[in-house]
C-alpha cells in the first residue's frame, strides 16, 4: 500500500500540482506534494503549462476523486443539477454534499468514504429508522441518520466517532456521537463546500 501511495505522490509531484488521487489524504500532513512540492528524479523539470481543457479535467477528476463517485454517477448529478434553479456549479457541490455516504462521514460514524459506503451498503445505516442501502441516496432537511443496533456495528461506529473526535461538523448537519445519531437541519450551502473546488471549470467542461 505504501508503494502504491508513494507511486501516485510521484505522479502529481511529476505533473507539478495535486491531482487528488488519493482523496482526503491530498488535504492531509501526509501529502507528498507538501513534503517535497518538487517533480521526482535527479534532474527535476519546471511543470508544464496546461491548456485550458486540461485546467476544466483536472478540476472534474478532482471533484469525482473527493467524494468518490464514478463518472457516470458525475454525469447524472450535473444533469440533475442544470435542471435545478440557480447556479449550475454550485448546484453541483451541493448534491455531492448531500449525498449519504458524505454525510455518514461528516458525522464521524466512518472512519473513510469507502468506510462509510460501506457501512450503508450492507444495511447497517438508517435512515430515519429505515434501512438505507443506497450510498447515494441525496439527504434532505428532516432525515435522521443512525446505527444499525447491533453490538458488533455500534462498536465500530464508536471506534470511528473517537477517531473523528474534534472534527468539524457543518451547520446544517446535526450530530450526537453519544447515541450514534445525526439529523439534516438544512440544505447545506456553498460556502458549506469544505474542499476548494472551482465548480464553474467544471461546468464549462461538462457543457461542451
Amino acid at each position: 500500500m505504501a508503494r502504491i501511495h508513494g507511486n501516485v505522490c510521484k505522479l502529481c509531484r511529476r505533473e507539478g500540482g495535486k491531482l487528488f488521487l488519493k482523496g482526503q489524504r491530498c488535504f492531509s500532513e501526509k501529502c507528498a506534494v507538501h513534503r517535497r512540492p518538487y517533480p521526482p528524479g535527479m534532474h527535476t523539470r519546471p511543470p508544464r503549462k496546461r491548456s485550458e481543457f486540461g485546467l476544466q479535467l483536472r478540476e472534474k477528476q478532482k471533484a469525482k476523486r473527493l467524494y468518490g463517485v464514478m463518472e457516470k454517477q458525475f454525469r447524472n448529478l450535473f444533469a440533475k443539477a442544470k435542471r435545478q434553479r440557480g447556479n449550475t456549479g454550485e448546484n453541483l457541490l451541493i448534491l455531492l454534499e448531500r449525498r449519504l455516504d458524505n454525510v455518514v462521514l461528516l458525522l464521524g460514524l466512518a472512519q473513510s468514504r469507502f468506510h462509510a459506503r460501506q457501512l450503508i451498503a450492507h444495511g447497517n445505516i438508517r435512515i430515519n429508522n429505515k434501512k438505507m442501502t443506497v450510498p447515494s441516496y441525496l439527504v434532505k432537511p428532516g432525515d435522521e441518520i443512525s446505527v444499525k443496533d447491533k453490538e458488533s456495528i455500534q462498536k465500530i461506529a464508536k471506534e470511528a466517532v473517537e477517531l473523528n473526535k474534534g472534527q468539524a461538523i457543518p451547520d446544517w448537519v446535526e450530530a450526537d456521537p453519544t447515541s450514534l445519531r445525526g439529523k439534516i437541519l438544512a440544505f447545506p450551502k456553498r460556502e458549506d463546500v469544505p474542499h476548494p473546488i472551482q465548480e464553474q471549470l467544471i461546468v464549462e467542461l461538462c457543457s461542451k
